[in-house]
Parts: structure tokens; sequence; C-alpha cells
């Protein structure tokens, strides 16, 4: 199988990979989805793999940004990876999964996210789960009196693009959110473009909705806002609904502040959606992420990386004032041991407690364990995304 970038006229072939895949999707979810995914099209980030001239498996490398906690990393978003059944049990998925994880280093990302129709394909190749896409149902009556005052918010459309961007950037800054993606204005501009879905701006929060297909319910696909004032005008916005909606359906953080602003909780669902985190560029994705202002953390760590051997080695990782640094240094005793999933795991925040016990970290010298406790509270989080892609 040759892999190589695809083209806009390949469009086709792939939409019928994955439909025999996963199902098939209508016309108009189709195009919808080609507005928000054209700028991958037209940076060559879509490829696929050929077999005698045919498209047998496609996948893209989205180009994204991921924050975590409050700052923004490089990432590839990998999606729409398909093999054609008939293609099945060849290896196909996986030497194109590996292809696309070489290009990803390419093209200078520190990181790569995808969310996994198979999690062990993704762990052979040195994914791990990180965060996932929650969405909780909530009363529509309870979010209309949320407001307490109002706050200037106005509809938003494909020209506000930029300022979209700008405004869930800085609200993800502010919050020192650790998961959520940022997109360029090239797609933000597919994403308000939708016919029917809807959106709002205020100077520090944003909002996009859409009904259920039978009308039943609203579903929340984005609000973020930095303010207690914006949040509440927003939510109630989506509360004016009541009169025709009895549930809202909203994509949130797991620690959201709805679920605080209401006057009644009560008991609710909360789906998960997993996603999984690989790190490309070990010094690179270190040295960009945020930590904690007080945390302070120093371990020899010895890293054994097959598909990225430049992450493999010795090295000094060491957190302080809010800056991460992973160096080149010597064998140690003292070293925790861990593959590509360790330090995948151990970057989302997993408790060093739960990597030793799953097998992803190892140390042998007590003060190594010591060291591993530091580090959990330096990479401490709760990750999550608002985006599915």
């Amino acid at each position: 199988m040759e892999i190589r970038p695809l083209g806009a006229a390949d469009r086709d072939a792939v939409r019928d990979i994955g439909a025999r895949a996963f199902g098939p999707v209508p016309d108009e979810e189709w195009e919808r989805r080609g507005e928000t995914a054209r700028p991958t099209w037209e940076a060559g980030r879509w490829f696929g793999g050929f077999d005698g001239g045919r498209i047998v498996a496609a996948g893209a490398l989205h180009d994204i940004t991921q924050w975590w906690h409050g700052r923004g990393v490089s990432a590839a978003g990998v999606g729409g990876v398909a093999v054609a059944p008939e293609e099945r049990g060849r290896g196909l998925g996986r030497r194109l999964t590996a292809d696309l994880l070489r290009r990803c280093a390419e093209f200078g990302h520190p990181l790569a996210v995808l969310y996994p129709a198979t999690t062990p394909l993704y762990r052979s190749l040195g994914w791990e789960h990180a965060g996932a896409q929650h969405h909780v149902e909530l009363r529509t009556e309870a979010l209309r009196t949320i407001a307490a005052e109002p706050a200037p918010v106005r509809r938003a459309g494909p020209g506000d693009a930029a300022e979209a961007a700008a405004v869930v950037g800085a609200v993800h800054a502010a919050a020192r959110d650790s998961g959520p993606v940022g997109w360029e204005p090239a797609r933000w501009r597919g994403m308000l473009g939708g016919r029917d879905d809807y959106a709002y701006l205020a100077e520090d929060g944003f909002l996009s909705y859409r009904w259920a297909e039978d009308g039943s319910r609203l579903e929340v696909t984005r609000l973020v806002a930095s303010s207690e004032r914006t949040l509440r005008a927003l939510w109630s916005l989506v509360g004016s609904g009541s009169s025709t909606a009895e549930t809202v359906r909203a994509c949130v953080s797991p620690l959201d502040p709805v679920l605080w602003l209401t006057r009644e909780r009560g008991p609710y669902a909360l789906h998960r959606t997993p996603w999984m985190l690989r790190v490309v560029d070990a010094p690179a994705a270190i040295a960009a992420r945020g930590y904690p202002a007080g945390a302070a953390a120093e371990a020899e760590l010895s890293i054994d990386d097959p598909q990225l051997p430049a992450n493999s080695g010795h090295w000094r990782l060491t957190v302080r004032n809010g800056e991460g640094r992973l160096e080149p240094s010597r064998e140690s005793a003292r070293a925790l041991r861990l593959g590509p999933r360790g330090i995948a795991a151990l970057y989302a925040g997993v408790p060093a407690a739960t990597l030793y016990r799953s097998g992803l970290l190892h140390g042998a010298d007590p003060e190594a364990l010591r060291d591993a406790e530091a580090l959990s509270a330096a990479f401490a989080a709760t990750p999550f995304s608002l985006d599915y892609f």
C-alpha cells in the first residue's frame, strides 16, 4: 500500500470508504462536514492508502491547538481513519496510522489527539486514553431564570470567525483548561456557516446550538465564557426555549459552571466519549504545556518510544514556576521508566499511583516513587473536549 496526500477529487472515494466502514452520512450533513473540513483538504492533510490505483484507506491530520493548563499546544487532530471493509485484516489500518504519526512529527506537532474506534490499534502505536467529550442533559426551564442581569450578546456568522476563535481561546486560557481544541479562523468560518446551527458572541463568551432533528430538545455544542455575567446570559438564552424544548443536551466540561449555576441540580446522566493522546515530540510538548504556578517537581526519566526514537533516551524533567523542561540526562538508577503510553497519560494528568498499578510507569528506587508523586501534582488535570473530529 502506497500512502500519499489526497485532493478534492478524492472526496467521493473517502466518503464511500467511510460509509462502508462506519455507516452512511446524509448529503446535507456531508456537505456541512465538507465546509468545516475544507482547510484540511486545502492544506493537503488528508491522506489515502492506494492499492493498484484504488483508495483502500484514508485519514486526516487536522491542524489544531489543544489547551493544557491554559496554554495552547500545537497538535494534530487525527480523524476519519477508515479502511475499506473488504481490505481489513491486512494491517492497513496500522500502516496508515503509523504513517500519519510520522507525518505529525514532520508537521511539527508536539501532540496528536484522536477519538478511537478501537483502542488496541492506537495503544500499540503509543496513544493512551487521556480525556473525554462530555454531554449532560439539563431541564430547559432550570436554565431560563439563570440570568442575574443582561449582558451584551449578538448573533455570530462566518464573518466573525477570527473573533470567535480569539474569544474561545481567551476563555480556555483564563480558566486554565486542559484538553479543549482550538481551530484556525478558516475552520471557524465553516463551523459558523451551518444553516441549522445558531451562534452568539459576547465580549468574553460564545454559544453555539442546534435543534434536535425531531425538535424535541436543544443541543448546545459549545458554551464558554470568562465571567459569571456572560455565562448566565448565554445559558438563559438557551433556557428561553423552554416553552418548546423540555430538555437541553449540552457538551460541557465535567466541572462546567452551569452545574453550579442552576437552582435545582438534581440527578443527571453524564455521557463520556473518550479520546486518546500521543506525545509526538516530548521536549517540545513539555515546554509548551502550562503548569500550576506553585507546582515544583524534578525526576529522572527513561523513555522507550519505538515508533518515534527521538523521544527515547534518558531525560531530566523539571517543572518550576509554571514552566516545564525535558533535557537529556545521564542514565540513572533512580529513573522512572515509561513508554509513549505512560508519558501521554502522565501529560494528561493521570496520577502516578494509577500509572504504576496499570504498568505504564516503573521505578525500583523509593526516591523515584516520591519524584513521581511530585509529578502527579505538577501535571494534575481534568481533560475534556468540546469538539469531535
